[in-house]
Formats: C-alpha cells, structure tokens, sequence
C-alpha cells in the first residue's frame, strides 16, 4: 500500500494514522466477539438458545457450545493478533455477517430491537479490516496476508 488514488505517495503521517485506525477497529472486533465467544463457556444455555432462535439449529448440547466456543477462541485470538489475515478476518468478516443477517426480522420491529442496529457498524469495521488487511500491521504477528 504505498499510492493513493491519485498516485500520489501515501505520506508517513497517513500511513501512520491508518495503522493505528485499524488497530483500533481490530481491537473492537475483537471485544465483541471474546464476549461473544465467553458466553458460550459462561452460559453455554444461551448459546443453544441462540442457534435453536436465529439459526433453527435445535438439539445442540452443552458440550457442542464448548466446542465452538473452543473454535472460536482459536479463532478470535489469531484475529486480534493479525495471523494469517485473509482467513481469521475474512472468518470474522463471515461468522459476523452471519449473524448479522440471521437476526434480519428484528430490524423490522427496530425500536423494541435498537441494539441489534449496532452489529451493522461493526459488520462495516469488519469489512474495512478484511479489506485493508495488508496495511493492519501495528501489533500484529502476522505482517502479510
């Protein structure tokens, strides 16, 4: 990433100020999908809950909550320190657009669901972090994609 649009060098200030923009955006992914990902240790019900609710998964035991909150851990973690971007964020993009759009009859009853209004934003963030996955560097193990 070293033009702009206009072919122009992208300035040291710039680059700069992008880097710890999207560190910033990866760190707030990040905390929401660790709780997301705790819950499913903490109260493993609601989980279930949540795939019989928005996926029509039923019959998911405690034990399968576990697991995918195993899976998502490893995948969470990887995430936040930037390890093999184009498949943790393009992951994270995908499981968060998943549930984005799973919980689309909400939006239609919108003022007694604001709060499912914010995953939109964050779904955007984590397009922008898919994106521009090769310039998130700041704090990361993984410098390529």
């Amino acid at each position: 990433m070293s033009e702009s649009i206009s072919n122009e060098p992208i300035s040291n200030d710039i680059r700069n100020r992008l880097q710890w923009s999207l560190l910033a955006l990866r760190l707030g992914v990040f905390v929401v999908m660790l709780m997301w990902t705790i819950d499913k240790f903490v109260n493993p019900s609601h989980s279930i809950k949540i795939f019989e609710h928005f996926y029509a998964i039923s019959g998911l035991g405690e034990n399968i909550a576990y697991l995918l909150g195993a899976l998502q851990l490893v995948l969470v973690f990887a995430f936040v320190a930037g390890i093999k971007k184009r498949i943790t964020y393009g992951l994270i993009f995908l499981l968060h657009g998943g549930s984005t759009l799973a919980s689309f009859p909400q939006y239609f009853d919108a003022f007694n669901n604001l709060l499912f209004f914010a995953a939109w934003p964050m779904w955007a963030a984590c397009f922008a972090l898919y994106l521009l996955r090769d310039a998130d560097t700041k704090f990361t193990v993984g410098k390529a994609a």
